[in-house]
Parts: C-alpha cells; structure tokens; sequence
C-alpha cells in the first residue's frame, strides 16, 4: 500500500498542473480582463459627465474615454500584465526572486520569502480587493464551516439512522413515506426552497410571518447585541442558521439515506445472514452486530472526502439569497471581476482537496474491509 500511496502522492503534481494550467491559457484568451474593466468603467464615467453636460462636455470628455498609454504601462505593472505570458505561468507555480542578491547562496534558496507560486503555498493578492488570497479565504471561512461542518455531522447522523429504520421497515409504510417525503426534497432545488421561505417567512413585509433574519449569521452591529450573553449569542447564530442549513442539506437526505437502506438489504441477503438466525440470534443482534458493520463500509469510506470539503463548501444562489458572504460568493465575484489570482488560487485549493480526499477514500476501502488489498489487484 505504500507503493500505491506515494504514485498517488506523484500523480497528484500532474493533475494539479494540468487542471491550473487549462484555467490559466482560458485566462489569458477571455475577454474583459482588468485593463478592459478599467476602460468600460472610464467609458461609463465619461458617458455620464457627457449627459448630464451636454454636447461641449462629450468633445471634453472624448479624451477620458481612453487611457494614456504611460498610465496603461503603469497600471500594467500593477496588474503583472507587463511581464511576459511564460514568466506569468511559471510564476502561477514556483519562481524564485531573492531579496537580498548579496547573501549566501543556501540562505538564499532556503529562505521562504524568495520563493513565490502556488507550490509554496503563495497565491498573490487579489487585484481589487487589496488583500491576499489566503486573507480572503480566511475572511469567508466562517459562512462555509457553519454551513459545511453542520450539515455535514446532521447529514450523516440523520442518514444512517433513517436508512436502517428504512431497512427493518422496508414495504411498510413507514419506509413509503419517508421514501416519498426524502425523493421530494431531493427533487427540489435548494434555491427555489430559499425563495419560497423568504417570500413567506423572510424578513419582508409581505410575509405571512417574519421567521427568517435579514442577513448575516449573526445579529452583530444591532444595539445591545455586545451585552448578549453566550447562551443568547448562540440561541441567535442558530436562528441565522436554520433557514439556509436547511435549504443546503435538503437534496443530501435522499442519497444518503437510501445508501444506507440499500447497503443493509444486500447484506442481509448474504449467507452469513441466513447462518446468524439458524444460531438462534435475535433480530437485533444480527443486524447492529453483523450486518451494520458490513453494510456502512460506503458510508465509512465517503466520510475521509466529505470531512475534508466540509470546510471549503460554497453555494452561490443561497449566499445570495439569504445575503451570507461565504466562499460561493467570493469565486463568482472573482470570476465576474476577472480576479485572476482568487480564481487560480482556489482552484488549486479546492482541487488540492478534492485528490487528497480521494487519496485517504481509497486507503479506507483498505483499512475498513480487509478483502480488498492493493497489492493482490496489481498482481
């Protein structure tokens, strides 16, 4: 298995570069970069003083329509668009500049601030919002984790045990209608829910009940808020919560729990099923003792992917609809805006993540059930 770990661990770079790559020659062939940005916005101020100014002001303002070829340089340089398109995707990656030309040459090549690119972890700043991208992603982490980590824990929870009442009830009508009631909330997306509680239990004044806070995950900068106590702080993060958790974790139900139920049915079809109750073993015993172990091995082995991107989840339309500032919002703003460095950044990120996950789902096949060897399916 460590053979097969460390090709893994190699084949990763590839994958990495290649997917960072694509996005990178997109980039560069996409119109409306930053310079281009910057001309509709001087082209629009322009249009504007000419309306409200008249015919006079349009010859005047003809000249501030477009961009001095010294500032265009400049602003060039701001941008790192002046430099060539090989050092801008070598530089994407790894690039070494020493700050000090004078120092030793292994201080130099060890020294972590001459080394820029994503392979050290180093993703640049932001064009517009004069921040790095690590402070970005650090500022909109909390929307995703409250999102991320809760539904994530109620998902599984809720799943695992649903799909084995399912399973023990299984052509009842208990399992009919939660079947129905799961393939429902599958069936609706998430957003359309999200526009139905905000139109009758939002914060609106056409509302049938006024259930649903105004924005945020907290009611922080209202007065008093500050003088709150915990117990109180608390019971008002979960208000913010509940709407949006809701409409996120809506469509995640029906997979899981069907999972589960459909795991359980199949093990007990199995011969050493049929051997546990000719022993005289009750019900019970050969369900939470024999058959439950064998039948989670899906759900165990999801769970390694599903804990490492619980962290990073995103959702544009419920950000939007439910006025959260998460990480949804923040890559379609940067894609909108053209913000190159969050758009590359992230994506190394969230495809960093999603290997990695992938990686530790295929080692647990391995640890979970010891049927299944690397070794024996190479041979």
């Amino acid at each position: 298995m460590v053979s097969y770990i460390i090709r893994r661990l190699l084949l990763m770079f590839p994958t990495l570069i290649g997917i960072v790559t694509i996005t990178f020659i997109i980039t560069q062939f996409v119109p409306g970069g930053p310079i281009d940005q910057i001309k509709v916005m001087l082209k629009g101020h322009a249009g504007a003083a000419s309306e409200a100014g008249g015919a006079g002001s349009i010859r005047g303002n003809k000249s501030a329509q477009e961009i001095d070829p010294e500032q265009l340089e400049k602003l060039k340089k701001v941008y790192h668009l002046d430099r060539p398109v090989l050092e801008r995707y070598l530089r994407t990656f790894l690039w070494y500049s020493p700050k000090n030309p004078e120092a030793p040459f292994s201080e130099r090549v060890l020294n972590y601030d001459n080394w820029d690119g994503f392979l050290v972890f180093k993703f640049g700043n932001s064009f517009y919002r004069n921040k790095t991208v690590l402070e970005l992603v650090k500022e909109k982490l909390p929307v995703s984790l409250s999102l991320g980590v809760t539904s994530f824990f109620i998902s599984y929870l809720v799943c695992v045990v649903l799909g084995i009442a399912k399973a023990v009830k299984n052509g009842e009508r208990f399992d009919t209608v939660t079947s129905v009631i799961v393939l429902i909330g599958y069936s609706a997306p998430g957003f359309v829910v999200a526009i139905f509680l905000i139109v009758f239990l939002g914060p609106g004044d056409n509302a049938l009940a006024h259930l649903i806070p105004l924005s945020g995950l907290t009611s922080a900068g209202t007065a008093g808020y500050e003088s709150w106590s915990n117990w109180e702080k608390l019971l008002d993060y979960l208000h913010h919560l509940a709407a949006p958790l809701f409409c996120y974790m809506l469509g995640s139900f029906a997979t899981l729990t069907m999972l589960t139920k459909n795991s359980i049915l199949e093990e007990m079809k199995k011969q050493y099923v049929t051997t546990a109750r000719a022993k005289g073993l009750s019900q019970n015993t050969v369900l939470f003792k024999h058959v439950l172990k064998n039948s989670l091995i899906p759900l165990i082995t999801g769970f390694p992917i599903g804990f490492l991107s619980m962290f990073f989840t995103g959702s544009l339309l419920l950000e939007q609809i439910f006025t959260l500032d998460g990480l949804g919002l923040l890559s379609y703003q940067a894609v909108i805006q053209r913000d190159y460095p969050i758009v590359l950044g992230s994506l190394f990120v969230f495809t960093l993540i999603a290997l990695i996950g992938q990686l530790l789902t295929d080692i647990s096949y391995v640890i979970v059930d010891r049927r299944i060897s690397f070794e024996e399916s190479q041979g």
